[in-house]
């Protein structure tokens, strides 16, 4: 139980540390609905020495309520000296397009709205405010539906650009808060109605649980940590068996089958690229079919057979050479690939033995005249390897590693002002390497 203004914010402060959810510098998006969690969100990063933006949605579908909510987040921001941005929504004109639930369609054009906002403010994060009883509500609902280990973990500390800082108070601690802060909330009256299924968890699963079972929230909480951990050994294990399997052809098929549960774990593989669990049994069935192809649900990737082999693609992968993407190294990127950015100081710098899919850069190289960019190979291309004192031609460095045609046209190369600083999990550059005048480096990961 939080009893004071001080401890709230120590235990915010501490999670958002442990989990590496926030920098000291650049903003931050936080939404603002107007509700006890938004508002004690708002507040407590504000208090913390945030870069704050508040995004308030409305959607229209309250009538005066919803106006109601929008002035009182402007007021809320107002107190808290904090800017606020304001974006009216179409519902029903959505759905119309799409065939999308009202809750579905809402929370298409507010997540684009946010990232939209991330963009034009080049802010760190995207701040929602779950809580302890939000994570308890969705381990319920998952579990209700049939899911796995994944489903089961439920909400996450940061997914992407979204972070919840507030996973670490309840309910009650958040409510306490705010009344030691004097600020005030308001309540959304569609919280009291049983249509959606989060509300009957809330309003009658939850409260049914705990007249038998005293303490059940603090029990599903460790429940869920436990299950965090058993999937990182769970993943760790796909990783390290997908790896095994796999080489310059692609997986092979048949030394895959050879491993306990060979389906879930290509499963797993192909499942974040949009394949199902049907397309994954077909693949095993048809192991000795070469050119069948297998397309992921968004049209993305594909999945092609040869002999045993399996080989997954970009579908969009015949690319023009000089396709660019600029990339900016105060945050991670998402597009064209997924590549985890995080700063550190170089007291806490100690090598992994990850291989490639580990690159370290002083944080020096990131200054106002570095231009960062992702892009295919060109002709010509050369990079100082690290650990080498000369340039080398890029193609031969993709001959060394055996890299097929396909593989050679769908690298991406890391650059700053034109110079190859990094060939994501492949190679690392010499250039801006840790050394003795590093005050603080860039780790940059390959997911």
């Amino acid at each position: 139980m939080i009893e004071d203004i001080n401890s709230f914010e120590s235990v915010v402060r501490n999670y958002i540390r442990r989990e590496q959810l926030l920098r000291p510098d650049g903003p931050v998006i936080v939404t603002l609905s107007g509700g006890a969690d938004s508002v004690a969100l708002l507040a407590v990063l504000t208090a913390l020495g945030y870069d704050c933006r508040a995004a308030h949605c409305n959607f229209h579908l309250r009538g005066e309520e919803s106006m109601r909510d929008m002035a009182h987040a402007a007021g809320i921001c107002n107190t808290l000296g904090v800017d606020l941005y304001v974006k009216d929504f179409d519902v029903p004109a959505r759905q119309a397009a799409t065939g999308e639930s009202v809750e579905m369609a809402c929370r298409e054009l507010r997540y684009k709205w946010f990232a939209d906002l991330v963009h034009r403010e080049r802010a760190q994060a995207i701040a929602v405010g779950h809580h302890q009883e939000d994570r308890i509500e969705t381990f319920m609902l998952n579990l209700a539906r049939g899911t796995g280990i994944r489903g089961l973990v439920s909400m996450r500390p940061r997914n992407q650009l979204v972070v919840r800082p507030l996973l670490c108070v309840c309910r009650e601690d958040i409510e306490t808060y705010l009344h030691l802060r004097g600020l005030e909330w308001i309540v959304d009256s569609s919280n009291n109605s049983d249509e959606h299924r989060r509300n009957r968890v809330r309003r009658h699963v939850m409260p049914t649980f705990e007249r038998h079972f005293l303490g059940v929230d603090a029990s599903i909480l460790t429940t869920v940590s436990n299950l965090e951990a058993a999937e990182s050994l769970y993943q760790y294990a796909v990783d390290n068996i997908i790896k095994a399997t796999t080489d310059t052809a692609g997986i092979d098929l048949e030394a895959l089958a050879r491993y306990p549960e060979s389906a879930t774990v290509l499963f797993e593989y192909l499942r974040p690229r949009g394949f199902n669990m049907a397309q994954v049994e077909n693949i095993l069935a048809d192991t000795t079919v070469s050119g069948r192809r297998y397309l992921s649900a968004d049209g993305r990737y594909v999945a092609e057979l040869s002999r045993q082999y399996l080989r997954v693609s970009d579908a969009t992968s015949a690319v023009a050479a000089d396709e660019v993407y600029p990339v900016d190294l105060r945050q991670s990127i998402f597009e064209p690939v997924r590549i985890d950015v995080s700063y550190h100081p170089v007291t806490d710098f100690h090598p992994e033995d990850v291989g490639p899919v580990v690159a370290y850069i002083d944080a020096a190289a990131t200054g106002p005249a570095a231009e960062w960019q992702l892009r295919h190979a060109r002709r010509g291309d050369t990079m100082v390897p690290f650990g080498r004192r000369r340039g080398k031609l890029l193609s031969d460095i993709f001959c060394q590693a055996k890299y097929t045609a396909a593989q050679k046209r769908e690298a991406w190369l890391l650059t700053r002002n034109g110079e190859i600083v990094w060939i994501p999990g492949l190679r690392c550059s010499g250039l801006f390497a840790i050394g003795p005048d590093t005050k603080e480096y860039i780790r940059l990961e390959l997911k």
